[in-house]
């Protein structure tokens, strides 16, 4: 039972992802529409309307079926020159931003309901078409269908314009850094919140000596789904600690729970089952997954193909934003499973793997780019003076500037290094 629903929550959260979800639901939709048409012809209500405006409805046969065919053809050519474009941009995007940043773009619901809208009206007009090959000469029969389908094609230019007024927009790098930038701040915000809902909650600060439980299985830590551990453990009135945090890479075999009191073998396997382990690093949707885009456009931007140090400093500020934010997060949240009853203690990424995984590289690339570095300066400055960091945070923070600072004086002459010299020491 645990295995269906584990595999549900899994093809609902792939189907919401897939370019095809809005096109096939609203292909559907407009399938029960055509049907509803076609049958509401010969209602009373339908024949008065035909005869109060009968400018609006086709009568001849052959006029009908040749504005049909030419609705078809105009309507295919902007299904398959929108398809077109989508991909265009998605090339556009993996080679001169980052390969993460497809998913996102896929995902875009606006674009899939356009192309949903072109799909259906095709499903739409050649389900009218094909009853008005069954219909014969009587083409007052489809009448109102006809019309519909005119409608729907009139409709689909606009769509169209539109289409092409967002994929312009979507793909220029300021607005896919914001909406990265955003996805991002929600997230923490979540977590946020979940840390002032459990930040009443006492756990035992030794942990070293409770019972561990290796993982058995390798990949990408992505989270924990109580909702699949069984009724007897939730009923529990036990502490366990998961020692992976997000985007960490586990090695089967190595410890990835630590438990205050006794649990039966089977509780183990639920406690193995309820993991979310990926093949990918960046396959989910966190805050660190967010940064992670970010610091891939910054760097892309800063490499000499691109040469675009504009982009990395609009990246580097977004991402000051959001590790300020996340240093604000305490190292661990505690989730109260059920009520005065189980805990699950989650640890948080460490400050000097953010920036180990974020700033390293940024700071890689723009040594010779001295307006890059000043304003990675600028923003480990504004990190460093978050009010609530902590002392372990703001030695990472400090560390990464020493490392600035030390090949900044290899060459003491240069005044654009001793212009981000004095700001490091301001």
């Amino acid at each position: 039972m645990k295995n269906i629903r584990k595999l549900v929550k899994k093809i609902y959260w792939d189907i919401l992802h897939s370019i095809a979800f809005y096109p096939v639901l609203i292909s559907f939709v407009f399938c029960l529409l055509a049907i509803v048409s076609i049958s509401s012809e010969s209602l009373e209500i339908i024949a008065q309307l035909k005869s109060s405006i009968p400018y609006l409805f086709i009568e001849d046969y052959e006029t009908a079926r040749t504005i049909l065919a030419t609705l078809f053809g105009g309507v295919l050519s902007l299904t398959v020159f929108s398809f077109t474009m989508v991909m265009v941009v998605l090339g556009q995007a993996s080679s001169n931003f980052s390969p993460r940043l497809l998913p996102g773009l896929i995902s875009n619901k606006r674009h899939q309901i356009i192309l949903g809208f072109y799909i259906g009206t095709l499903t739409y007009v050649i389900i009218t078409l094909i009853s008005l090959g069954a219909y014969g000469m009587d083409s007052r029969s489809l009448g109102l269908s006809t019309m519909v389908a005119a409608f729907f094609s009139v409709l689909c230019v606009g769509l169209f314009v539109y289409f092409i007024h967002s994929i312009s927009r979507a793909i220029q790098i300021h607005n896919i850094i914001t909406l990265i930038y955003k996805a991002s701040d929600r997230c923490l915000d979540r977590i946020i919140r979940k840390q002032e809902e459990s930040s009443k909650i006492t756990v035992t600060e030794e942990r070293l000596e409770w019972q561990v439980i290796p993982v058995d299985r390798s990949g990408f830590y992505r989270g924990f789904d109580h909702s699949l551990l069984p009724k007897s453990l939730k009923k529990q009135e036990n502490q366990i600690e998961i020692t992976a945090y997000t985007s960490k890479h586990i090695w089967e075999g190595q410890d990835i729970f630590r438990i205050k009191g006794p649990v039966t073998e089977d509780e183990k396997q639920s406690l193995l089952f309820s993991l979310m382990i990926a093949s990918d690093r960046h396959e989910d949707d966190s805050a660190m997954g967010g940064l992670v885009k970010l610091m891939e456009v910054a760097v892309k931007a800063l490499s000499p193909g691109i040469n675009d140090p504009g982009t990395a400093i609009d990246s580097i500020s977004k991402i000051a934003k959001l590790i300020r934010k996340m240093f604000r997060i305490p190292s661990v949240i505690v989730t109260e499973v059920r009520e005065h009853a189980l805990l699950l203690i989650e640890n948080q990424t460490p400050a000097e793997e953010v920036i180990r995984t974020i700033i390293q590289p940024i700071r890689y690339y723009s040594e010779e780019d001295m307006a890059v570095l000043f304003e990675l300066v600028a923003a480990l400055k504004y990190i460093k003076s978050t009010p609530e960091i902590t002392g372990k945070s703001s030695e990472a923070v400090q560390e990464e500037l020493n490392l600035i600072s030390d090949s900044l004086k290899k060459d003491p002459q240069n005044k654009d290094k001793k212009r981000v010299l004095d700001l490091l020491y301001t």
